[in-house]
C-alpha cells in the first residue's frame, strides 16, 4: 500500500523589510514611520499567487504592520488564511523580561484579533528567539490564550536555534494541551539542517529544498513548515546602507529568484494553514 503524502504548512511571517532583526542596529524604532513601507503590497502579492494556486496558509503578522494596514488583515482572514501573532513590534523575546513579553503579545494578540474577527491561535518569536534559556515564554503563551508556537529552530546558528529540541510537533509543558512546532529540519549524518524556509531557502540551490522536503514527507512521513517573508520577494525594496557584509548577504541574496521558487515549492508540494495541518489530528 502506498503511504499518502502528508500536507505541510504554508507560513508567512508578516513584517517589513526595516524591521528585520539584521537590521536593528542601524535602524531605529523611532524612525520606522518615516521609511517607505513595502509590507502590505508585498503580502497582497503573496496572497494573489496563493489565490492563484488555492493554497491556503497561516500569516504570523506583526501588531506593527497589522495596526497600519487592517485592510490587509481582514483580506488575509476573508480568503481563508490562518491570522497568527508575530508579536507586535519584533523584539526578540530573548531581549524581553517575562513581563515585557507578556505584554508584548496581549498588545498584538488583541489588535489582531479585534481587526480580524477571529481568535489568534497561533504565535512565532522574531528570530526564532524561544530556546533552552527562555523556556518560560511557552508558560505565559499558553497562559494568554494561545494553543501553539511555532519559534523553535532545532538547529545551530550565530542568531537563534536550539539543536537539542525534538524535531517535530510536541508539547512543552505538563498539564497543558500547548503545541510547540518546530521549525522543519532534515537530519544529515547526526546533525539537523534548515530546511524550512527564508534565507537558507534562498542560499542553496532549489533542488535541495524539494530533496528535504521529500525525505521528511515521503521518509519520514511527517508533515513540515515552510516560512519565507513579504520583503524576500522585493528585489526594489530600499537599499541600507552602511550594514555589515553578513547581513547585506543574507538579505538582498536571490531576491529576484525568490518568488518563482515559492510558485515551484508550491505546486511540488501539498499545503494547508499551521492551524488545519497540526491541530485537526492527534500527533
Amino acid at each position: 500500500m502506498q503511504l499518502t503524502s502528508p500536507v505541510n504548512a504554508m507560513t508567512v511571517d508578516v513584517e517589513d523589510y526595516f524591521q528585520v532583526s539584521a537590521f536593528e542596529k542601524y535602524i531605529n524604532r523611532s524612525d520606522w514611520d518615516s521609511l517607505p513601507q513595502r509590507a502590505s503590497q508585498n503580502t497582497h502579492r503573496i496572497l494573489d499567487v496563493f489565490a492563484e494556486h488555492n493554497i491556503h496558509a497561516t500569516f504570523f503578522t506583526l501588531g506593527w504592520v497589522a495596526e497600519r494596514n487592517p485592510d490587509l488583515v481582514k483580506r488575509i482572514v476573508n480568503e481563508g488564511h490562518e491570522l497568527a501573532c508575530h508579536g507586535y513590534a519584533h523584539q526578540r523575546v530573548t531581549d524581553q523580561t517575562p513581563a515585557q513579553f507578556s505584554s508584548d503579545i496581549i498588545k498584538a494578540k488583541t489588535l489582531l484579533e479585534d481587526l480580524g474577527g477571529q481568535a489568534v491561535n497561533g504565535y512565532r518569536a522574531p528570530s526564532y528567539s524561544i530556546g533552552a534559556k527562555n523556556l518560560w515564554a511557552h508558560d505565559i503563551l499558553n497562559e494568554v490564550g494561545f494553543l501553539y508556537s511555532s519559534s523553535v529552530y532545532p538547529v545551530k546558528h550565530d542568531l537563534y536555534g536550539m539543536p537539542d529540541a525534538p524535531r517535530y510537533i510536541y508539547q512543552p509543558l505538563k498539564n497543558s494541551q500547548f503545541k510547540e512546532i518546530p521549525i522543519t529540519t532534515v537530519t544529515i549524518g547526526n546533525k539537523n539542517f534548515p530546511c524550512g524556509g527564508g534565507g537558507f531557502f534562498r542560499f542553496y540551490p532549489y533542488a535541495f529544498s524539494k530533496w528535504a522536503f521529500q525525505v521528511i514527507n515521503n521518509k519520514e512521513q511527517q508533515s513540515g513548515i515552510f516560512y519565507f517573508h513579504p520583503w524576500e520577494i522585493d528585489p526594489e525594496q530600499p537599499r541600507q546602507k552602511g550594514i555589515n557584509l553578513k547581513s547585506r548577504f543574507r538579505h538582498y541574496l536571490n531576491l529576484d529568484k525568490m518568488e518563482h521558487r515559492i510558485i515551484r515549492l508550491l505546486t511540488d508540494f501539498k499545503w494547508d494553514t499551521m492551524a488545519n495541518v497540526f491541530l485537526q489530528k492527534p500527533h
